[in-house]
C-alpha cells in the first residue's frame, strides 16, 4: 500500500477533480445530452539528461486537460480543454453538443452499458500505483551522471556516450458519466537511462539500457544499469552480416514483447472490425504453437500496466488470452464490441499486463540455454523499422544481434532483414526462456522461432 496522499505534488485535489466532472456533466444534461461521459488529469514531472558529464537539459511539465463526450442518441460529439473555469467548461460542453448535433449517427456509438461500469467497489482497489519521487533537478543529474560513468568506466573502448536521463512523472485524473461511473486514481512512472558508444570511426556501435519502475525505491542500481549498457554496446563491436538463407531466430526477451505486441494489434477491436487483421474471425481457432499461454491480469500490484477499469470506466479482470495455442479473447471496447456483435472485454486503452509463456519451459531454460536450443542460426537483440502489414501477416524488419554455431556465439551481426509471416511465427514458436523480461506492460522470455527468412551478404 502507498502511504502517498493522492494529491502529493499536484496543483489541484481530487474533490475538485470530482467537481469539475460534476459539473460538466450538469451542463451536458441541461443542454438537453441524452449521454455524457467527462474526464480530468493532470500530469507534473521532471526530466533531465546529462552527456559527458555536462548537463544537457532540464525539463519540468505540468500539463492538464478536460475532455467531453456528448451523446445525442447514437451521434457523438467531443472536446477538450486545458481551461478549467467555468466559462471554459460551459464553452467546451457546448463545442460537444454542437459537434454531435451535425455528426451522422453511428449505431455503434455510446457509452458502456451500466452492467459493465466497474462498481464503487471495484473503482477503489488499491492497485499500489502512486509513489511520487522526491527529487530535484540537481540529484536527477548526479544520478544520470553516476550512470553513464559507470559506462564509461567498464573499459577505454567506451569512447563516447549519447547521455543519460532520468525522469520522474506522476499524474492522476477522474472520470465520470450520466451512467453513474465515478472513479480515477494517481500513478506514477520513473525512469533511469543510458547510451553508451563503443569503438571508433566505421565500427562504432551504440547500445543501451535502463530501469523504470513506479516506484522510485524499485530502481534498479543506477551504476548496474550503466555497466550493463556498455557491456552490450562493447559485446556489438566488430559486426559483419551473414549470408542470406533459412535460419531459426531466437529474439532476446527485450524484443519479444514486440512479438506480444504485435498478436494483440491484431486481435484488437479496431483492426477486426475493419478487417485488417490476419487474425481476423480467429476466436475458439488456434493460433499460436499448441504449448504457448497468453494471460492478462490488471491487478498486480504496482504492475505498469494495472487498472482497476479501463479507459471508459469498465471493469478490468484477470483472463486467459490464449490458451494452448487457442484465441479465448479478443481486446474490445464497447465501440469495437458492438461493431463485432461482441461484448466489450474492458480494453479500451489497450492491454493491461500480459504474459506470454510455454508450457514446455524449464525453470533450467535461461539465455545460454535458448541458444543451445538454437543451435545454429540468429539471435537478435534489435529490431529496426515498422515492417509489419497486419493485413496479410507479413513480417519483415531490421536486425541486429550475434550468429550463434553449436549453441555458442560466434560473432555479432547487423545490417541484416529477417523475414516471415506472424501467422506462420507464432504457430512456429519452438520454445519460450525462463529468462522473463518486463517491457511496459508485456513479459515474456527469448522465443525462439523455428525458421525465418535472413536477408544478409
Amino acid at each position: 500500500m502507498s502511504s502517498s496522499r493522492p494529491d502529493q505534488g499536484f496543483a489541484y485535489r481530487k474533490d475538485q477533480f470530482q467537481q469539475i466532472v460534476e459539473d460538466t456533466l450538469a451542463l451536458a444534461r441541461k443542454l438537453g445530452a441524452s449521454d455524457a461521459g467527462a474526464e480530468v488529469s493532470e500530469g507534473v514531472g521532471l526530466s533531465v539528461s546529462v552527456r559527458k558529464g555536462e548537463l544537457e537539459n532540464v525539463e519540468r511539465n505540468r500539463d492538464k486537460s478536460l475532455g467531453v463526450s456528448i451523446y445525442l442518441g447514437q451521434r457523438r460529439g467531443n472536446a477538450s480543454t486545458s481551461d478549467f473555469s467555468a466559462a471554459a467548461l460551459k464553452q467546451t460542453v457546448q463545442a460537444a453538443y454542437d459537434i454531435a448535433r451535425f455528426t451522422a449517427e453511428d449505431p455503434a456509438a455510446g457509452l458502456p452499458d451500466a452492467e459493465d461500469l466497474a462498481t464503487p467497489e471495484e473503482v477503489a482497489q488499491d492497485l499500489d500505483l502512486f509513489h511520487p519521487w522526491d527529487i530535484d533537478a540537481a540529484g536527477a543529474a548526479d544520478l544520470a551522471r553516476r550512470c553513464e560513468a559507470a559506462a564509461l568506466r567498464v573499459s577505454k573502448k567506451i569512447s563516447n556516450s549519447e547521455g543519460a536521463g532520468v525522469s520522474a512523472q506522476q499524474a492522476h485524473f477522474w472520470a465520470g458519466s450520466t451512467r453513474g461511473f465515478r472513479g480515477g486514481y494517481a500513478s506514477s512512472r520513473h525512469y533511469v537511462s543510458v547510451s553508451p558508444i563503443a569503438g571508433k570511426g566505421r565500427d562504432m556501435q551504440r547500445d543501451a539500457w535502463y530501469t523504470s519502475m513506479r516506484n522510485a525505491a524499485d530502481l534498479a542500481d543506477v551504476e548496474a544499469v550503466g555497466r550493463y549498457a556498455a557491456e552490450r554496446a562493447l559485446a556489438r563491436l566488430k559486426s559483419r552480416r551473414v549470408a542470406t538463407g533459412e535460419v531459426p531466430v531466437l529474439f532476446e526477451s527485450t524484443v519479444a514483447a514486440g512479438l506480444l505486441g504485435a498478436y494483440v494489434q491484431a486481435t484488437s477491436g479496431g483492426s477486426l472490425y475493419r478487417k485488417a487483421s490476419f487474425l481476423e474471425a480467429s476466436l475458439g481457432k488456434t493460433v499460436l504453437a499448441r504449448h504457448i499461454d497468453i494471460r492478462e491480469d490488471p491487478h498486480i500490484p504496482r504492475g505498469k500496466g494495472s487498472a482497476p477499469f479501463d479507459d471508459e470506466g469498465v471493469r478490468t479482470r484477470a483472463r486467459s488470452i490464449v490458451q494452448r495455442g487457442v484465441c479465448k479473447s479478443y481486446f474490445l471496447s464497447s465501440y469495437s464490441a458492438r461493431k463485432l456483435g461482441m461484448k466489450t472485454t474492458g480494453h479500451a486503452g489497450g492491454s493491461q499486463n500480459l504474459s506470454m509463456t510455454s508450457r514446455l519451459t524449464q525453470p533450467g531454460d535461461d539465455l545460454p540455454a535458448m541458444l543451445r536450443k538454437l543451435g545454429r542460426g540468429l539471435f537478435v537483440t534489435e529490431l529496426m523499422g515498422q515492417g509489419v502489414n497486419y493485413v496479410t501477416g507479413d513480417y519483415s524488419r531490421g536486425a541486429a544481434g550475434f550468429w550463434v554455431e553449436g549453441g555458442v556465439i560466434v560473432h555479432p551481426v547487423h545490417e541484416v532483414t529477417i523475414a516471415g509471416n506472424l501467422g506462420r511465427m507464432f504457430k512456429d514458436i519452438a520454445a519460450v526462456g525462463a529468462d522473463v523480461y518486463t517491457s511496459g506492460s508485456k513479459s515474456v522470455g527469448s522465443v525462439l522461432v523455428g525458421a525465418m527468412k535472413l536477408a544478409g551478404s
